[in-house]
């Protein structure tokens, strides 16, 4: 059972836009029924994991069920109303969204990460609050047992969802193309909201034909959000059977395709081929994102941006091994080692004879990780810094880019999407230039015959804005996501993250602990004492530096509960896992304790 508290009655929603709804809702009006507010940010590749989980609630759930996804952006652009219409799109939302523009309800009900799901009974009391993924089927058990609840006391109110979908799109050959690549005298166009691949000729226009069945799903010819795609050597291909491979992204796989007759004939599940594969944090999530796909000739292998963990991965076709290749399983940014590093949502990925550049997203960075095994920044700073600013790589800003192409003079052309430009790094003189700006969500490149075509996302076309030579100079600002800082008390800090199994589960102890919990800091000198990984939920944390002293505190819980049934043999297993940022102040009189909730 959850734990018993203090009822806390839920707040209000304040004025705001809303979208999918016929009329802006309120929790009074919405009394007699269970609401769960989805606290998310369409930059977050986890949650957009949930928005897929949310779908066996809003099934199984729809008359007593009233689930609203909060947005609560992190960097600038996602403010906009017009970008969060095109996302609840893009994404198929498929409930109510409030935008939160200004963290209001963040704050009210004392989220720390994104994303947090709270749970309201029909009298409008929060009654749980999970973090992260894996927590819907918890919440379906306490769902069940509110609805019987407020049932027998006659006040559950069914039906009346206020769920009314915006109007479809206008029909289109795009919708949300994410990347393209140049095959032969073509164009294989990622035709991400189409859940399909397309085949142009070099103008980027006319359609020569449809590669999957633009049905949305995960096997035969169907796709789901395709993104990253990359051809593979023309002596590899015969012998595999297909030339192309595509990063299936919201399938979690990738797939291998003919070209020659536009057949999808080979399945990559990622998941099982890292099955038992461990990082600091613990095993590797089954759910990956898998964002783009590149071959890199100088190891023979497809390289993987695998945004939903924050690792770069290897495949090697002949063999069909996967491997990590860079990442501990830490957001954040770190370099040097390939193993020891922390990534953020790698999301666009260019080779370059030994170095193979990634767009960071969330870092907001342009890396890269060479043949050696050592990874790299060349622009950006970490989790909460971005903007649009040129000059000096150092001081250089970027915000969320996803797509990257090398040109033809060694410069990394970036698309640097939540600015709407497009980006140049100079590895030469280590500067940055703005090539276009005014464009709308850019995410892929691909040079054509000396071309930089650009796949305008949210605007679904492909368009050619850069004129030869150009290099325009910004003299943009420097910004950072200035999520609520928690101050903190130096020294010693008690960190506690309360997971309460939901009705009918355990924790699963049967092979060793249940639960793990892994901390980190960005500067690492803010810990003296308590970082690393080990068993157990909470923690002895002693913090350095003197007063004013600011940092981010990394944290990654996960714990495994399984069915209480003694007369199951092999009962249902489930694992909650979440990652926090932090963003900590050293302040003489600050909190001694930190409280980051998994469930409870």
């Amino acid at each position: 059972m959850i734990t018993q508290q203090a009822r806390v009655r839920a707040p209000e929603f304040p004025e705001g836009s809303w979208f999918n709804v016929a009329a802006p809702l309120s929790l009074r009006e919405l009394r007699g029924k269970l609401v769960l507010l989805d606290f998310w940010t369409f930059c977050c590749a986890n949650c957009l994991h949930v928005i897929e989980e949310l779908h066996a609630l809003e099934r199984d759930f729809g008359d007593e069920l009233v689930i609203i996804g909060v947005h609560s952006p992190k960097f600038e652009h996602e403010k906009s109303d017009r970008a969060v219409a095109a996302a609840t799109e893009r994404y198929e939302v498929s409930h109510p969204v409030f935008n939160d523009p200004e963290l209001q309800l963040w704050q009210q009900y004392a989220v720390r990460a994104w994303p947090t799901l709270v749970l309201i009974d029909p009298d409008g009391y929060v009654v749980a609050q999970a973090a992260g993924e894996g927590q819907t089927s918890g919440l379906a058990l306490m769902i069940s047992e509110l609805i019987a609840r407020y049932d027998e006391a006659g006040t559950l109110r069914r039906g009346d969802n206020p769920y009314r979908p915006a109007e479809p799109p206008q029909p289109g050959d795009l919708r949300f193309p994410a990347k393209a690549i140049r095959v032969a005298d073509t164009l294989v166009i990622a035709d991400s909201g189409h859940h399909q691949l397309v085949v142009t000729e070099l103008d980027g226009a006319t359609v020569l034909r449809r590669i999957g069945s633009g049905e949305r799903g995960h096997d035969g010819q169907r796709l789901a959000e395709p993104n990253g795609l990359t051809e593979l050597p023309a002596d590899l291909a015969p012998e595999l059977g297909f030339d192309l491979v595509v990063a299936d992204t919201a399938n979690h796989q990738l797939r291998g395709v003919r070209s020659g007759d536009g057949t999808i004939v080979h399945t990559v599940d990622l998941a099982a081929g890292l099955a038992g594969t461990t990082t600091v944090t613990g095993p590797v999530p089954a759910v990956l994102s898998p964002w783009d796909v590149a071959w890199w000739p100088a190891i023979g292998q497809v390289v993987i941006a695998a945004a939903g963990v924050h690792l770069l991965l290897g495949w090697q076709p002949r063999t069909g091994e996967i491997s990590i290749l860079a990442g501990a399983g830490v957001e954040g940014l770190k370099d040097g080692p390939a193993a020891d590093g922390w990534l953020a949502q790698p999301s666009g990925l260019a080779v370059d004879g030994d170095r193979v550049w990634f767009a960071d997203s969330e870092n907001s960075a342009l890396r890269y990780l060479d043949a050696a095994g050592r990874l790299h920044t060349a622009v950006g700073e970490g989790l909460f810094d971005f903007g649009h600013r040129d000059g000096p790589a150092g001081q250089a800003r970027l915000q969320h880019p996803l797509g990257l192409a090398v040109l033809a003079d060694g410069s990394i052309a970036i698309a640097d999407t939540y600015n709407g430009a497009i980006r140049r790094y100079d590895p030469a003189t280590d500067e940055v230039g703005t090539l276009a700006a005014e464009l709308a969500e850019p995410s892929g490149l691909v040079l054509v015959d000396g071309e930089l075509v650009v796949l305008e996302s949210a605007a679904h076309r492909l368009v050619r804005p850069v004129t030869a030579g150009r290099l325009d100079q910004v003299l943009g600002a420097a910004l950072q996501a200035r999520r609520p800082i928690t101050e903190l008390a130096p020294g010693k800090l008690t960190l506690t993250v309360p997971f309460v199994p939901p009705p009918g589960r355990k924790l699963d102890e049967r092979y060793g602990p249940a639960t793990q919990l892994t901390v980190s800091a960005s500067p690492p000198q803010l810990l003296s004492d308590g970082a690393g990984s080990g068993t157990g939920l909470d923690r002895t944390l002693v913090l350095a530096g003197p007063p004013g002293t600011e940092g981010v505190l990394h944290v990654t819980a996960q714990a495994a509960s399984c069915d209480d049934d003694p007369g199951i043999e092999h009962p249902a297993c489930h694992l909650a896992r979440q990652d926090w940022g932090v963003p900590v102040r050293i302040v003489e009189g600050g909190d001694g304790e930190l409280t980051l909730m998994l469930l409870g």
